[in-house]
């Protein structure tokens, strides 16, 4: 299925945040969460630079959901991310029941691009969402933000 211009919006929204946290001195990636309606609940961006490796957005978006939403609005809410979920928010998505995710760039386009700057891989394999959460709504990449999300990666990970 095609992604709509309001996905799209919204994606532009999590590059936004995901450019705030490379200037913040963090990996960038970012995360909006939106209920039924279209209402935006809660968004976020990496915060793993001081050394806590699961402030990944989209795990922060899981324990905001489970805290604050009925399972049936947890369902019913679309996660929209720059990158796809690692298997930790993976997970967390899929245990408090969250619906769809769209994501913006893949995992497989991360862990790529890495090795093509002879970059440290990351230390958790790169598995798609749907390997973790076999039961999830999953859409991306989007090719709209290719170029840019490599950018951003590639201001930060590049050796």
């Amino acid at each position: 299925m095609a992604l709509s211009d309001d996905d799209l919006a919204r994606l532009s929204r999590c590059v936004e945040l995901a450019r705030e946290a490379l200037d913040n001195g963090d990996e960038p990636f970012g995360s909006i969460l939106v209920d039924a309606d279209g209402r935006t609940l809660f968004e976020d961006r990496n915060r793993v630079k001081d050394g806590d490796h699961t402030r990944h957005p989209e795990f922060a978006i899981a324990r905001w959901a489970a805290a604050n939403l009925t399972p049936v609005d947890r369902a019913r809410a679309t996660v929209y991310t720059s990158g796809e979920h690692c298997p930790m928010c993976a997970a967390a998505h899929a245990w408090v029941g969250l619906g769809r995710i769209v994501y913006a760039t893949s995992s497989a386009q991360l862990s790529g691009w890495l090795r093509e700057w002879e970059a440290p891989p990351s230390p958790v394999a790169p598995l798609p969402i749907t390997t973790v959460a076999p039961l999830a709504t999953v859409e991306g990449p989007a090719a709209e933000f290719t170029e840019t999300m490599k950018a951003l990666y590639e201001a930060k990970y590049r050796a």
